[in-house]
């Protein structure tokens, strides 16, 4: 008998939604796995919060005036949209269709009101939670220096509740702010056991 070579099907394209609550450091893990040239499709989030100093336009966030949002918005161009303390988030479905269309892994980063109607309008996408404790959530908002202290507390009282949401994930990593490296390793490995499997995960819009 002729031995041959064994080939492996090429698994489909992965929507990866990495969520949390405020502060856990969602921004901080993708731009190190940008960083990292990992070879997946990073989603744009279309805001019409503020730009932060450091932030770039088309990188970080797509920066839109509220008329330019609600504008999308009544084009049905987001998959999802949502009103987090008091400034608008929406990701482009069209974005994500030509990704996963090309075979690119998409990840994209989002707040759990967001991953919570993700996960009512796509079946088979990875749902990962990262985790900090209170004290790290407010020690990296008061960082940042963009809150009021109203607006903060509001914040971490969210983050409080938010924490309780895990158990909807598929995935709790606990992210620590001087090992990023840690934590995109652990996404990475759960990308990797994710094309091993047997049965594939496949994506459909509802």
């Amino acid at each position: 008998m002729n031995d041959t070579s064994l080939e492996l099907p090429t698994p489909p394209p992965l929507l990866v939604v990495v969520s949390g609550p405020s502060g856990v450091g969602k921004d901080a893990t993708l731009k190190r796995m940008q960083a990292r040239n990992t070879p997946f499709h990073f989603l744009v989030t279309t805001t019409t919060r503020p730009k932060r100093p450091i932030e770039v336009e088309g990188v970080d966030y797509h920066f839109a005036s509220e008329r330019e949002f609600q504008e999308s918005l009544a084009r049905g161009e987001f998959l999802e949209h949502a009103n987090v303390y008091g400034n608008l988030y929406g990701n482009s479905r069209r974005d994500i269709e030509a990704a996963l269309a090309r075979g690119s892994d998409v990840i994209m980063r989002i707040d759990v009101q967001g991953a919570a109607t993700i996960r009512k309008k796509v079946d088979g996408a990875i749902f990962i939670f990262l985790i900090s404790t209170l004290a790290e959530l407010e020690m990296r908002l008061r960082a940042r220096k963009t809150e009021s202290e109203a607006a903060l507390q509001t914040r971490l009282n969210r983050a409080a509740q938010e924490m309780e949401e895990r158990i909807h994930f598929d995935y709790c990593l606990r992210n620590y702010d001087s090992h990023l490296d840690q934590t995109v390793d652990d996404i990475m490995a759960i990308i990797r056991a994710e094309k091993l499997r047997t049965h594939p995960r496949e994506i459909r819009f509802r």
